[in-house]
């Protein structure tokens, strides 16, 4: 370690829990944030400025307005340029600390492309907003004994959790079936931009502890940042029974029941199953006498009033403005093709 080295990170080596042989440990970590708004954005700032070695962003979706009250590592100019979280995240992280190796993946995780996007991962962070991802993380992490981090907020409540496999329960035994019925998002309950921060914080506080050789307890760390309540509760023990860390099937990594489309919250249906590259530059120039079109090279967003369509280069777009998947499917066929 040169000196240059040990002065900027002085101050957390100092700390009895860390030392120099932890911030060896943190600088030759690969985290992988998967989603990059209010958690990740947050993970992604506090990873880069304690040294984490090599940080993989993946994320699907673009910086808007109505993220920069709580998805810090973003500003006014990310969202008018409409940026892909990934990307503008991975520019700001550079100005923060050069020595750190960012990837920056504008892609959706799925079974197909998981193992790509996560691969030299040593510890995975959710940063996620459904159910259906962070199953398929858990198979992924449970069939290579790797850790990951559980995390989620709205309103202003969040929880954490550590998923060490074969030590603790995995997300399937918790959770064996996604909660049932509309829940509450962002969008329809709101956010306080506190609790995104503790929820990312904490996630991040116990990626450290995992990464620079310290302990961690099986704890559910719940808070509530309007009721000032704050609870941890142990983690139950493993399903001998459940699928993924139990019987090892792991279906969620075959796709099993999962939709070529999908809601994509605020109002917006998600299409993921087309695997073609788009030459954006070229429909941009085939839409632009039918609506408000951007391209800049990340993405392309398309308004035709009611509706607004970001197409990505890897063929994968977001339709805002109906969460009816038929309507979606029929409105990217028309603009984009089968």
């Amino acid at each position: 370690m040169t000196a240059a080295h040990r002065d900027r990170y002085s101050r957390q080596i100092r700390f009895s829990g860390w030392g120099e042989q932890g911030q060896s440990r943190l600088g030759e970590a690969t985290v992988a944030i998967v989603g990059c708004g209010a958690l990740g954005a947050f993970q992604a700032g506090a990873l880069a400025r304690a040294g984490a070695g090599r940080l993989l962003l993946i994320d699907r979706d673009y910086v808007e307005l109505s993220n920069l009250q709580r998805q810090w590592l973003y500003t006014e100019a990310d969202a008018a340029e409409a940026l892909p979280k990934a990307a503008a995240a991975a520019r700001h992280l550079a100005a923060i600390n050069a020595e750190v190796e960012v990837e920056a993946h504008i892609a959706d995780l799925n079974p197909a492309t998981i193992d790509d996007l996560l691969d030299g991962a040593t510890l995975v962070l959710d940063a996620t907003d459904n159910f259906e991802t962070r199953y398929l993380i858990n198979d992924w992490c449970v069939t290579r004994a790797l850790p990951w981090i559980y995390g989620g907020a709205v309103g202003g409540y969040g929880l954490a959790m550590p998923i060490l496999p074969g030590r603790t329960a995995c997300f399937e035994c918790i959770y064996p079936e996604p909660p049932a019925g509309a829940q509450p998002t962002c969008e329809t309950a709101g956010v306080v931009n506190t609790i995104t921060a503790i929820v990312a914080a904490w996630q991040t506080s116990l990626a450290f502890r995992i990464l620079t050789g310290g302990e961690v307890e099986p704890r559910i760390s719940t808070f509530d940042v309007w009721t000032g309540q704050t609870r941890q509760i142990a983690m139950p023990s493993r399903d001998p029974d459940c699928p993924a860390c139990g019987r090892r099937t792991c279906r969620h990594l075959s796709g099993e029941g999962r939709p070529p489309i999908s809601l994509c919250g605020r109002n917006a249906v998600q299409i993921h199953d087309r695997k073609r590259p788009v030459d954006l530059a070229a429909l941009a120039a085939s839409l632009a006498p039918l609506g408000e079109v951007r391209e800049n090279g990340f993405a392309l967003r398309f308004v035709s009033p009611p509706y607004e369509l970001t197409v990505f280069p890897d063929g994968r777009a977001i339709l805002k403005g109906t969460t009816d998947p038929a309507l979606a499917r029929s409105l990217y066929s028309r603009y984009i093709g089968n």
